[in-house]
């Protein structure tokens, strides 16, 4: 099994592979994927990491509130996206 991990306030500097170097430490990672902009295509400043479930918990014990790229990054299990009501 695998879990999908919310990563929150990047700087917007950092890149898949580094997050990926980093989590990698903790277990295998599938996949990393930081959200950019639609309009600008700037990075957001959050991302998600799906990893093993060993090393998913133990990244989120290892890495919410630590310093990372210059700033506390939030890390957490990812909660499933909400439906959006379409206009």
């Amino acid at each position: 099994m695998s879990k999908n991990l919310y990563i929150g306030n990047l700087a917007w500097s950092t890149t898949e592979q580094e997050i990926r170097n980093a989590f990698e430490v903790h277990g295998e990672v599938m996949s990393v994927k930081l959200i950019e902009d639609r309009e600008t295509g700037r990075p957001r400043g959050f991302g998600f990491v799906e990893m093993d479930d060993a090393g998913a918990d133990a990244a989120v014990a290892e890495f919410d509130g630590r310093e990372f790229g210059g700033r506390n990054i939030k890390v957490n299990v990812a909660r499933p996206r909400e439906e959006r009501p379409r206009w």
